[in-house]
Formats: structure tokens, C-alpha cells, sequence
């Protein structure tokens, strides 16, 4: 019988590569379901007749799908209007568990909707409102979970309270705001809870 070996090399490039792509798409948390594929705007779209499957750039280019993240692309006058929400073409009742990873340009400013109120998403020592969080890293990763019970959602960023009873509808898309700057958005996942 025949053995193949591989270089040392390329099976810990293997592994790395597999590790990398664990990491970035996908936590494997049991439960979550990944919203965004890493590859286009596959269930994202500006309304239900605006909607962007297989494509990797929004209609006005202010969304881009890229391999490690969805970006919100700083305006291009001439392309669009400068605010933009891209919604989820899903709706999601009940309660929730959200989970996602920003990383905001100096002064950047967006939003995450949880069927339709907003929670700000920013650079938020530079653009507020949450000026006073120890733990937010500016210019880098950045983690947001939002728990929804009985239309209640409880936010926070890498653990620091935003919103500790900010009141939602029964039911709703989630969405990401393009204003100004540059956002990127990764792991973008939930956990539906009974």
C-alpha cells in the first residue's frame, strides 16, 4: 500500500486556511444561522421589489459584499441618495439572540436596525452617543450582541450596555444603515430562541 505525505507546509497552510474561514464565517455556535454568506448580497436587498442575490455591490454601490465583510461604503453623490438601509428579505419574530462584528472608519456613522427602531453603530468615542464604553476599540473589531425577549431587545458592545430596553415591533426585517464613513459588518448571525 502507497502513503502519501504532505509537506509540513502545505498541510499546516490547509489547516490555517480552514481555521481562518471557521473564525470569519461562521463561530460555529450551535443554533446561529449565518446572515451574511461572505461571498454577495445573497438575502439582502433596499426593499422587496430592490433585492440583491448573487450580486457582490448594491444597485447605488453603497454596499459591497467582500470575502471577510459586508462594507458600507463611504457616498458617492452620484450614485445615490447618502442614506441607504439595506434589510434583511427575511423577517424575524419572537425572540432572538443577535450577534455581529463592526469595524468603523474614524467618525463613522451607521446603524443596525431590529425590525425598523435603530440602534446607533459608529465610531462612537469620536461620533457618539455611547462616548463613556472602556471596552470599544476604535478602528477595529468590535462585537455587538442584541437579546430580544418579548419585543424587548438588550444591546451591548463587547459587553458594555447600549440599550438596556430599547422596545421593538412584533415583527421585522434587520438592516444595516450606509450614512457617512466607512462601516464593515462580519459574522452577522443569529440564534432563534423558543
Amino acid at each position: 500500500m502507497k502513503r502519501l505525505f504532505l509537506p509540513v507546509s502545505v498541510a499546516a497552510f490547509a489547516v490555517a486556511a480552514t481555521l481562518v474561514g471557521c473564525v470569519q464565517f461562521g463561530h460555529r455556535e450551535p443554533g446561529f444561522v449565518s446572515l451574511y454568506n461572505g461571498k454577495n448580497l445573497t438575502g439582502w436587498g433596499y426593499s422587496p421589489s430592490e433585492q440583491f442575490d448573487r450580486q457582490k455591490e448594491a444597485s447605488d454601490g453603497r454596499y459591497t459584499a467582500t470575502s471577510h465583510a459586508l462594507v458600507v461604503n463611504d457616498h458617492v453623490p452620484a450614485r445615490g441618495p447618502r442614506l441607504r438601509q439595506l434589510w434583511t428579505t427575511q423577517e424575524f419574530a419572537g425572540d432572538f439572540v443577535l450577534k455581529l462584528e463592526f469595524r468603523a472608519a474614524v467618525n463613522a456613522d451607521s446603524g443596525i436596525f431590529l425590525r425598523k427602531p435603530q440602534l446607533q453603530c459608529r465610531d462612537y468615542l469620536v461620533a457618539g452617543p455611547y462616548t463613556n464604553l472602556t471596552k470599544y476599540k476604535p478602528q477595529d473589531w468590535n462585537e455587538i450582541v442584541v437579546e430580544v425577549k418579548n419585543n424587548v431587545a438588550r444591546c451591548t458592545c463587547n459587553g458594555e450596555v447600549l440599550e438596556a430596553a430599547l422596545k421593538l415591533p412584533i415583527s421585522g426585517p434587520i438592516g444595516l444603515e450606509a450614512d457617512h464613513g466607512q462601516m464593515e459588518y462580519r459574522n452577522i448571525r443569529i440564534l432563534r430562541l423558543p
